[in-house]
């Protein structure tokens, strides 16, 4: 499972040596003037990062699927603590198609989109657990162009835009050529990056790593069936069982609230069914700056804009917030909010103690492919006005 990560971490790599662009943007541009107003003076314009993951699911794709359901929670962690400058926090929004499965319409040339790009990670958990394998034909270049056309990738020339595209078929399947694709995903500012889960020559000869070179992008070539062994810490149960308390500060609201809030409990089964250690990283991603749910519960949602309390109806509230005054609703909201805190707070701070213990315990077990590929990009990085912290 340790290959998705790199892959997913190398998004973050990658976010941290092309992204410099838009933090010197930024420093070099000023911005025409605007109407100030209550509502708009508390917020900052938002910088995204958007990544698109495409991904085979042909049959012999269930390794590289689980690897992608197992590490979704790296990459979240990770990127909490990516900075632009010196202020600003750069939002992540994921999208997913799948390609190459026979269930999927020939017409669309077995291509589906998943989903769009989303900052909800609960749904995009739900999305990849949802995947299944099964036979196919494999068209790259088709399933790039299909992303370039149908996900709002913005026009904001500081966001970073990248796709990854995972399989192991020949990259020139299909009617639609991948070099045609690959121009027009430069002409619209984002990067191609190409995972392909074999051989790194075989990867080469069928033009995985032409098709990433032509948009600046990375190209790796992993075991996509390898298992890798996770390390179990003194700290994970502890984690664990804070989660379950952490969820308990959640309060549901509207049309969308005890759906949202049962999905949030079915993330959570479907990190421990997979394994111990993937629980604990969701744990963590939960305590996290970007595990935000204003639309469905109330504490965010009251941080975003307390508004939002007034405009309720007393039908949209939970059970025990019902005929409550404003007043009220909204102590009861600040006591949650201040659980939600001190537990966020308790679990970053054994996550701090359960890396310690991991880095101590793990075995060098990095390939040569992807410590040279890790180290090219780190130097990269460090050139950069990106920070971590």
């Amino acid at each position: 499972m340790k290959h998705i990560k790199y892959i997913l971490s190398s998004a973050l790599l990658l976010f941290m040596t092309a992204s410099s662009y838009g933090c010197n943007l930024k420093a070099h541009t000023k911005e025409k003037a605007t109407l100030i107003t209550p509502y708009a003076s508390k917020k900052t314009k938002e910088q995204y990062v958007k990544i698109a993951l495409l991904l085979d699911t042909s049959n012999s794709m269930d390794g590289l699927i689980n690897q992608a359901k197992a590490q979704l929670w790296d990459i979240v962690n990770e990127f909490t603590h990516a900075k632009c400058g010196t202020n600003v926090r750069p939002s992540l929004q994921i999208a997913l198609y799948e390609y190459g499965n026979d269930n999927l319409s020939s017409r669309e040339g077995y291509i589906r989109q998943v989903l769009g790009f989303s900052n909800d990670l609960d749904e995009i958990s739900e999305k990849l657990f949802s995947l299944t394998t099964n036979g196919g034909e494999e068209y790259c270049g088709q399933v790039i162009h299909t992303s370039l056309k149908q996900l709002d990738w913005g026009k904001n020339a500081d966001d970073l835009k990248m796709i990854f595209i995972a399989g192991n078929e020949p990259f020139t399947q299909g009617k639609l050529d991948f070099r045609d694709a690959a121009t027009n995903a430069k002409e619209k500012d984002i990067i191609v990056n190409t995972i392909f889960c074999g051989n790194y020559e075989q990867g080469i000869s069928t033009l995985w790593k032409k098709g990433a070179m032509l948009t600046g992008g990375e190209y790796m070539a992993i075991d996509h069936n390898r298992q890798v062994i996770h390390i179990n810490t003194p700290y994970d149960d502890i984690i664990i069982r804070l989660n379950s308390k952490l969820n308990n500060t959640y309060i549901s609201y509207g049309s969308m609230g005890m759906r949202k809030k049962e999905l949030q409990y079915a993330q959570d089964a479907n990190a421990a069914n997979l394994e111990e250690a993937v629980a604990v990283k969701r744990a963590v991603s939960k305590s996290s700056r970007l595990y935000k749910n204003s639309q469905w519960d109330l504490v965010d949602a009251a941080e975003a804009d307390e508004v939002v309390i007034s405009e309720l109806k007393d039908t949209d509230l939970p059970k025990e917030l019902q005929g409550k005054s404003e007043g009220e609703i909204m102590t009861y909201i600040k006591q949650k909010k201040t659980e939600r805190e001190e537990i966020q707070k308790k679990i970053q701070e054994l996550n701090a103690k359960r890396e310690v213990y991991i880095a101590e315990h793990q075995k060098e077990e990095i390939g040569e492919l992807e410590n040279a590929m890790l180290s090219a990009i780190k130097a990269q990085a460090s050139r950069k006005n990106f920070t971590w912290d």
